[in-house]
């Protein structure tokens, strides 16, 4: 019988798109083609009984067409933090790697091709007020973002889109907040170096009894 688990906590991306990138709103991508990184951080979690509490994931990824067209498939690679222990990186691949169920199985489904899995120090920050995130793998990938806003931003509020039609952590998940970012690449092969460009904040909540 496979493992129960559930785990909740932040998804942010960054990614060669304009802002606000169109694959969160179902749609293709700025130049018909993405690339960038994805980063989860697990607030709570556990996988049987092996605790995630903490830990994070980060995906390397690019593809070409529309995210959500079943003809479109992306390749990419994983890194997963080096503090988890040897049964939390099996729980932490299990998962993310779509084999234990629920979302990220079925969100797996638009990889062709997995490029690897390396294991290294994972610096993740998210703010409370989300003014800004950023995550660190050292010499492997590196994202910063500052929350998007305008002459017409109302003080104190912050952007938040809701129920979003293309929402990478699956539906029925928290509101899509934009920011500005810069990022860096250098692993699996992709390098990539850009700046200005979009970055999305997306709480999220998943277990092997969700049903899609």
């Amino acid at each position: 019988m496979a493992e129960q688990w559930r785990i909740k906590g932040d998804f942010v991306d960054f990614c060669r798109c304009a802002v606000p990138c169109p694959c969160t709103f179902a749609q293709a991508p700025t130049d018909g083609e993405c690339d960038g990184i994805i980063g989860w951080h697990v607030r709570e979690g556990t996988y049987g009984e092996v605790t995630l509490d903490g830990l994070n994931v980060v995906g390397i990824a690019t593809f070409k067409g529309n995210i959500w067209d079943p003809e479109t498939k992306a390749s990419g690679g994983f890194i997963v933090d080096e503090r988890a222990s040897e049964e939390q990186r099996q729980a932490l691949m299990a998962i993310f790697g779509g084999q234990a169920g629920g979302w990220p199985q079925l969100f797996g489904e638009n990889f062709s091709e997995i490029l690897g899995i390396e294991f290294a120090p994972i610096d993740y920050e998210v703010e409370d007020d989300l003014s800004s995130w950023s995550l660190d793998v050292a010499g492997k990938a590196k994202g910063s973002t500052t929350l998007l806003s305008g002459p017409t931003t109302t003080e104190g509020k912050r952007l938040a889109v809701h129920n979003p039609p293309g929402s990478e952590v699956g539906p029925g998940q928290g509101v899509a907040t934009y920011g500005v970012c810069d990022y860096t690449t250098d692993v699996f092969g992709l390098e990539f170096e850009r700046s200005g460009r979009s970055s999305k904040h997306i709480p999220f909540e998943w277990s092997s009894e969700d049903q899609f």
